[in-house]
């Protein structure tokens, strides 16, 4: 039997923790790992974090637009069925006391009631609606729903969700690996991975496996062209670039965007980092830190952030540096003098030393990047950006037979690909 514990955090209203509760098992099978279900509040956890209830509401009509096909997307790589339920979200309060009623193993009932929520379009804040996934299930109905207002059922879940506050859940799904060499003596953090796509990383540390990521490199599968958003200022654009030039090569069409203009013209935050809740933001922070692990590149958070980027992004246009792959080097090399050697690519006597150091002419460039024409140029490429549903850097865009497909993050790249390659056949 397994002896090491994976505590998995869920409420039945988000649609990535469903996903990620019909992959969760077979997960800790593969690795001789037991799942520890811990079903909690998320509308809890949002009140202590100070997060809106309905996190739809807060985004753009593009954000929104893309998170809906994202999850679409999830649901489709793990091969389960996915129909968003009118009124989402849906109160879950009873449903996860019922299951508490019920008790452990928790999992039978849980895919029960995920799957009434997110398959079979099943009201889970009514009664008629629980009393029928409970009676299916092979539960007495009636005699679990005469629980579920019992003080101690209600108890139990506020326990259960301050704990996952505790913690430093923040969302759901939330995934935990208790320290092992943690004592009451010398306590050790335990590690916490937010989101279904971070599941393959909890299988790899489970495992011991590399951190790099599994993923082979596209170049040898024909596909269709990738447009590649970015703006220098943002660490996911960096490692997303990064890992596009090897996934595409050339069959990546490049875009610098200026970031903070698109996010005016959007309605995002300038620093979306720092509205983040305390322990988002600390998530963020270690999750770049193993995203770059995956992709093998050297990464530290700059002393000097946000970034002026402006001029940066001018200097790669003069140098029509996003137009081939010789070119694309000063791409990369600006992107690691920012987010691996802490450079300052604001300054003009920096950025000529960069420009220098590959060969181009950094004076000349810095010159060139304060013509009226190279200005227009990337305003134009931002109007662009925004044109195209673009909300964030980095954004990869693939024409597929049903239109153009938007992939956000550097998480997504994969998932691009694979749209890039199906489109090509």
């Amino acid at each position: 039997m397994p002896t090491r514990a994976l505590r998995f955090y869920f409420d039945f209203s988000c649609p990535y923790a469903y996903v990620a509760s019909t992959r969760i098992e077979a997960l800790g099978q593969r690795v001789g790992v037991a799942v520890d279900p811990r079903p909690i509040l998320l509308g809890g956890v949002f009140r202590a974090r100070a997060t809106p209830q309905d996190l739809s509401q807060t985004l753009s009509p593009a954000k929104a637009r893309h998170n809906l096909a994202d999850i679409h997307r999830q649901a489709a790589r793990a091969g389960v069925p996915l129909t968003m339920p009118k009124g989402h979200p849906i109160r879950t309060v009873e449903a996860l006391r019922a299951l508490l009623v019920v008790g452990p193993p928790f999992m039978p009932l849980a895919h029960a009631l995920f799957r009434a929520y997110w398959v079979d379009g099943i009201d889970l804040s009514s009664r008629a609606g629980l009393h029928r996934v409970l009676s299916e299930a092979g539960h007495d109905a009636d005699a679990v729903l005469a629980k579920i207002n019992d003080p101690a059922i209600k108890q139990d879940l506020r326990e259960r969700t301050e704990e996952a506050i505790t913690a430093g859940v923040f969302g759901v799904p939330t995934c935990v690996i208790p320290s092992p060499a943690s004592t009451d003596a010398s306590p050790q953090p335990d590690l916490l991975f937010w989101g279904v796509d971070r599941l393959e990383m909890v299988e790899r540390h489970l495992t011991g496996a590399s951190a790099a990521s599994p993923r082979s490199p596209a170049l040898d599968r024909p596909h269709a062209p990738v447009d590649v958003y970015f703006d220098y200022a943002s660490p996911f654009a960096y490692l997303g670039c990064h890992r596009a030039e090897q996934a595409l090569g050339d069959h990546a069409r490049w875009h610098p965007m200026l970031l903070g203009a698109l996010f005016k013209q959007v309605g995002t935050a300038n620093v979306p980092l720092f509205t983040q809740n305390d322990a988002k933001r600390q998530h963020t922070t270690l999750d770049l830190q193993r995203q770059a692990a995956a992709a093998e590149v050297p990464y530290r958070f700059p002393t000097r952030f946000p970034m002026r980027t402006v001029l940066a992004l001018r200097v790669t246009l003069a140098a029509k540096a996003h137009e081939t792959a010789a070119g694309r080097r000063l791409i990369h090399a600006l992107f690691r003098a920012y987010w691996a050697d802490d450079r300052d690519i604001s300054d003009p006597a920096e950025l000529a030393r960069i420009c220098d150091s590959l060969g181009f002419d950094g004076a000349a460039l810095i010159e060139a990047a304060g013509e009226a024409s190279v200005k227009q140029a990337l305003f134009a490429e931002t109007e662009a950006a925004v044109e195209a549903g673009v909300f964030g850097a980095p954004t990869f865009v693939v024409k597929t037979r049903s239109g153009p497909e938007l992939f956000w993050g550097a998480d997504r790249l994969d998932l691009a690909v694979d749209a890039a390659v199906e489109a090509r056949g």
